[in-house]
């Protein structure tokens, strides 16, 4: 008697596990699902309209056939924008020649301060393969939103500051995603990361 009171508590323990598994995987099998919505659309999925620093317009559509570099920053940005355009100028720098064939470009997240022509003078300052892009906030949203990066307006006083993705992403010459340089890590993986972009 004892023992078949053993066996049928193991057997509820055991079918209540199972029932507690499902449940969970029932339950997270979207958020499984939506990882995807975390990794960026190839850029032929995309659609927005922006001007560069020269003032051109660009569509995503014009960088498909190269490999590309976005960065999403500001002009007004203290650290981490000026920082990692610096890093991406010795990138360019050490692979030579053959960051020609890359498609390079910030996005500025601050349209409200960074016309083209701030743009320009910022990026004066950098490897003059960076392309500044800017445009209307919808126009910047769509673009962001088709990257799977954010940014928000931050108030400070009379002033404000702007937050946004940090890492540089990177796309293979068909606009597939080629992965991230991640701000916070060693920077010298960088240049590896981007050579097999362009392999």
């Amino acid at each position: 008697m004892r023992r078949r009171r053993l066996l049928l508590a193991g057997a509820s323990g055991v079918g209540a596990l199972i029932l507690t598994l499902g449940l969970g995987w029932w339950r997270s099998r979207d958020d499984v699902q939506s990882g995807s919505s975390l990794v960026p659309l190839p850029i032929g999925e995309m659609s927005f309209t922006l001007t560069d620093h020269r003032g051109a317009t660009v569509k995503p559509s014009d960088w498909i056939g190269r490999p590309a570099m976005i960065f999403f920053g500001f002009t007004w940005c203290p650290d981490v924008c000026p920082t990692t355009l610096g890093d991406i100028t010795l990138w360019l720098e050490e692979l030579g020649p053959d960051a020609d064939r890359l498609n390079t470009v910030l996005i500025s997240v601050d349209p409200e301060r960074d016309t083209p022509e701030v743009l320009a003078d910022y990026l004066s300052n950098f490897d003059p393969r960076i392309t500044g892009l800017t445009g209307p906030l919808g126009e910047i949203e769509r673009a962001a939103s088709g990257f799977r990066a954010t940014f928000e307006k931050i108030p400070q006083g009379d002033r404000y500051t702007m937050n946004h993705t940090a890492g540089v992403l990177l796309f293979r010459a068909d606009g597939g995603f080629g992965g991230i340089v991640d701000y916070h890590e060693d920077r010298r993986l960088a240049v590896p990361k981007i050579r097999r972009l362009l392999e």
